[in-house]
């Protein structure tokens, strides 16, 4: 039985409870982080400290915990449940003021509630589906404006992974004002012509810290990248395609709608960016 975190406590996941009038139950009034582990460490833990305190600010709620308790109590859930690849999930919100109201209650009589928990991804570096490459469709954008910021507002997205499972798919692009937003759990890429090309950071796309190390890495490698919105036309006769999110890592796109990308197998830009990934992921683990 996996242990979870809840508001200072180490408890049995079946003995975790939080209230119904929770800020987060009702108004989805929250942010998260996900952070993965390989080999046992945390990747990337400071950019998902420094995500989070921003989303926090952004709603105006104060961190109840600063980086050094966050990092020791994520450390002790991966001890606590083994966990040597896998994820532990975080979730923040405004806390229960007792009733619902609209109003946000007053922060110094009402505490966030913290709630962490691990999942077990055995395999988590080596799935499958980098070998064989995603296929995605897309749809029309109709979030609210700031997905910047990490909320546990996940409903459309969610809606998207569905309407891709329906349609023969793994995953789904969002569209707005004809260029790609992002997919529903991941930020997107194209490249053409070996240039890597992916949305400019803005308010209408989530700042990945994937993304982040993503970009330096392949800098760093002298590949070419682009931060610009692309539309889908140009995503369908790409070379090839593929999406960062901290559990996918780097994740090849080989067809978007009914256009088949390349030969329609992971492409070289795609692959060697995941190698880097988590080569240089593993060696700053912590």
């Amino acid at each position: 039985m996996r242990t979870v975190y809840v508001n200072g406590d180490y408890l049995p996941e079946t003995e975790a409870k939080v209230s119904v009038f929770d800020r987060g139950f009702l108004f989805a009034d929250g942010v998260y982080e996900v952070t993965s582990v390989l080999d046992g460490k945390l990747i990337d833990f400071d950019g998902h400290a420094a995500r989070l305190d921003r989303s926090l600010t952004e709603l105006s709620m104060s961190s109840p915990v600063d980086r050094d308790e966050l990092l020791e109590i994520h450390r002790e859930l991966v001890r606590r449940n083994g966990i040597e690849e896998g994820l532990v999930y975080l979730q923040i919100t405004r806390g229960n003021p007792g009733d619902r109201d609209f109003a946000f209650p007053d922060a110094e009589e009402t505490a966030p509630t913290v709630v962490l928990f691990t999942q077990s991804k055995p395999g988590l570096a080596e799935s499958p589906q980098a070998e064989t490459g995603l296929k995605v469709i897309s749809i029309a954008d109709i979030r609210w404006g700031r997905r910047d910021i990490k909320t546990v507002q996940l409903l459309y997205p969610s809606m998207g992974k569905m309407m891709a499972k329906a349609a023969g798919a793994d995953d789904a692009w969002m569209v707005e004002d004809g260029k790609v937003t992002e997919g529903t759990s991941n930020n997107a890429y194209i490249v053409k012509n070996g240039k890597i090309v992916t949305r400019h950071l803005g308010n209408e796309i989530l700042h990945g810290i994937t993304r982040a190390a993503v970009l330096r890495f392949a800098r760093e490698a002298q590949m070419e990248v682009d931060e610009r919105g692309f539309t889908l036309e140009e995503a369908k006769t790409a070379d090839e395609a593929f999406v960062t999110s901290a559990s996918a890592f780097v994740m090849p796109v080989v067809q978007i709608d009914d256009e088949t990308l390349g030969d329609g197998t992971p492409g070289p830009v795609a692959r060697r960016l995941r190698e880097i990934y988590l080569e240089e992921s593993r060696k700053a683990a912590i």
